[in-house]
């Protein structure tokens, strides 16, 4: 293996501007503004109320059970906001599909761990589940989805064991059916051959993650299941937040379990250069026409003429 990655350390101590404060001002605002979306309360924990804001195909009698997808923000586990999502829920509901982009607690809001972070969003994934019904959709086509923190969090839930809300209805599957990363960080312990961080730092790393950093590192976690989602990830080669190099392992050892695991990396492309409002959005179009092409590929949409 090459090189040594801990994108724990990089993600909590890079000073570089997080992907979603380059983001247009109203999809960086918290409480995340959100036009047209329908609000539900999914948790409420420690006096904070959690919130889903779904956006739903225009037909009101959907002939058939749609397809779900939820989206987690990115902010390095310590801000962020839902709206970061915000264009891409709006293209994937004109696409038929019901898009959620998914609220969770985050450090700076409410001092919360990596592992509270990994609960909500197990938590989330459980409440679309459970009111699939309600929803009108198919609870065995959920996507999760996500970029940086968000993505580690998408993978999470398909992931990680445990780290599960105390009390909640675990026999309600938070694993979703299939996985879209943008830029995840997936790999947040030492992997084997690699050098170590020093003792203290790795010592300071696990006490904000509120876990061993093994048990929150989804690379760590991939040889547990038997069955892994098929999985997308789009990600800048050029990323020094989250190395692509991680992602290259971590696709690698997904395959090896057996799982269908499509890497795209974009040449030249920093962290957060799938955003929408980033330069031209020629990136934000071209992850998005991506994202279309794969759940076509799993038979959950149909051809989009367009793309």
């Amino acid at each position: 293996m090459r090189g040594a990655y801990l994108v724990a350390l990089v993600l909590i101590g890079s000073a570089s501007v997080p992907a979603w404060a380059q983001q247009p001002q109203r999809q960086r605002a918290y409480p995340p503004e959100m036009p047209g979306a329908r609000e539900e309360v999914y948790k409420r924990i420690d006096g904070t109320v959690l919130r889903l804001y779904i956006y739903e195909p225009k037909e009101s009698e959907p002939r058939e059970a749609r397809l779900a997808i939820i989206f987690f923000f990115g902010g390095g586990w310590r801000s962020g906001t839902p709206a970061q999502f915000y264009q891409q829920c709006l293209y994937l509901a004109g696409r038929g599909m019901v898009a959620i982009a998914a609220d969770y607690r985050v450090e700076s809001r409410h001092q919360a761990t990596v592992a509270q972070c990994v609960a909500d969003a197990k938590s989330a994934v459980r409440w679309v589940r459970a009111h699939a019904r309600q929803l009108g959709i198919d609870p065995d086509r959920i996507v999760a989805a996500g970029g940086s923190a968000g993505g580690h969090l998408a993978a999470a839930t398909a992931l990680l064991p445990g780290l599960d809300e105390p009390g909640e209805d675990t026999s309600i599957s938070c694993r979703p059916n299939a996985l879209v990363l943008f830029n995840p960080a997936v790999i947040l312990a030492p992997v084997e051959g690699q050098t170590i961080l020093p003792a203290d730092r790795l010592a300071a790393l696990e006490e904000r993650f509120g876990a061993a950093a093994e048990q929150v590192s989804p690379f760590h976690n991939i040889q547990r299941w038997d069955r892994l989602p098929p999985t997308l990830i789009l990600h800048g080669r050029a990323d020094t937040t989250v190395p692509y190099r991680t992602v290259e392992l971590f696709c690698e050892a997904m395959r090896k379990a057996g799982a269908d695991c499509e890497l795209i990396g974009y040449e030249g492309q920093p962290h957060g250069f799938f955003n929408y409002g980033r330069g031209d959005n020629r990136y934000y179009r071209e992850t998005l026409e991506a994202v279309d092409r794969f759940l076509v590929r799993l038979g959950y949409l149909t051809e989009n003429s367009n793309n």
